[in-house]
């Protein structure tokens, strides 16, 4: 399996990208535009753009610290490479970072992208809130620098920034993101939201939502002219609730986050997106049809 992204991400999305391409595939959106209002690690974004599925992609974090990796690997490619380079991985940086991400206004952007990196390759499962790998007194059987394989990491970097001029960075609310996306994109691109969860978000992510946030994205999804979006979440019931008016499939999906275990999702359709016949994870269940299907 190949890694494109530099980034260890929990969720698993990049899991789903095989999905994505039949989505693609099925709905004749080759060499569109394609667009993640929750780039994270940006795993399905990047693979689609480099195995040329798509023409554009737009990677959007409202996270600063996200914001700031991307815009290095982009924009500031040497200068992060340099840092990842030079830097030593220990405990004393460890700390250094963690006090960079915690403070984004009195740092560049480039300070926050290379903490960010430094903290998703050193913390267990790559939360950029989660702990150091091994513990503080890296008395663990894996150490800080067990996934930090310098070599590879800047390889993947390096190639990214090669795609510099088909990529599109932006950090904004997501809401704002889906409301100002250019009309002329609309027709043939695809959206894919992968919101923190409901249930589990706070303990993942830095930025968590209320369920009135939550119920904003689908308005905002409801109410935009984008044709085709697909949205990704834990299969909570209140998701359920909220997207009831849209068809919905039930999946299991085995994923990282502390433990190893078979996460229950529900992946979510726009009304005019055609569903591929492709198995989407491990079992899968229509749970909604919708009487607008094309």
């Amino acid at each position: 399996m190949a890694f494109y992204t530099p980034l260890r991400y929990p969720g698993g999305k990049g899991k789903l990208a095989y999905y994505v391409k039949a989505l693609i595939e099925e709905n004749n959106l080759h060499d569109g535009h394609y667009v993640e209002p929750y780039a994270g690690g940006a795993g399905v974004a990047i693979e689609l753009l480099m195995q040329e599925y798509v023409r554009k992609i737009h990677i959007n974090d409202i996270d600063p610290a996200v914001h700031g990796f991307w815009h290095s690997v982009l924009y500031e490619t040497d200068a992060l490479c340099a840092l990842i380079n030079d830097t030593p991985v220990d405990m004393a940086t460890w700390h250094e970072q963690k006090a960079i991400i915690a403070d984004p206004v009195n740092h560049s952007l480039l300070e926050l992208g290379f903490a960010t990196f430094f903290l998703n390759r050193t913390n267990r499962s790559g939360i950029l809130k989660a702990g150091v790998i091994g513990g503080k007194g890296q008395a663990g059987k894996w150490k800080l620098d067990v996934r930090y394989q310098k070599a590879d990491l800047l390889g993947r970097i390096n190639n990214i920034a090669g795609y510099e001029s088909r990529i599109v960075l932006h950090n904004r609310d997501t809401a704002d993101l889906i409301r100002s996306l250019p009309t002329d994109i609309h027709e043939n691109a695809l959206v894919y939201l992968d919101p923190p969860y409901y249930v589990k978000g706070q303990d993942l992510y830095r930025n968590f939502y209320s369920h009135d946030d939550h119920v904003e994205i689908m308005e905002a999804l409801r109410g935009s002219e984008i044709r085709n979006w697909i949205v990704s979440y834990d299969n909570a019931d209140q998701i359920r609730e909220i997207y009831k008016d849209f068809r919905m499939i039930e999946y299991s999906l085995q994923y990282t986050a502390q433990q190893k275990k078979v996460g229950e999702e529900v992946m979510i359709f726009s009304n005019e997106l055609l569903i591929p016949e492709r198995q989407l994870g491990k079992q899968a269940q229509l749970l909604v049809e919708s009487p607008f299907v094309c």
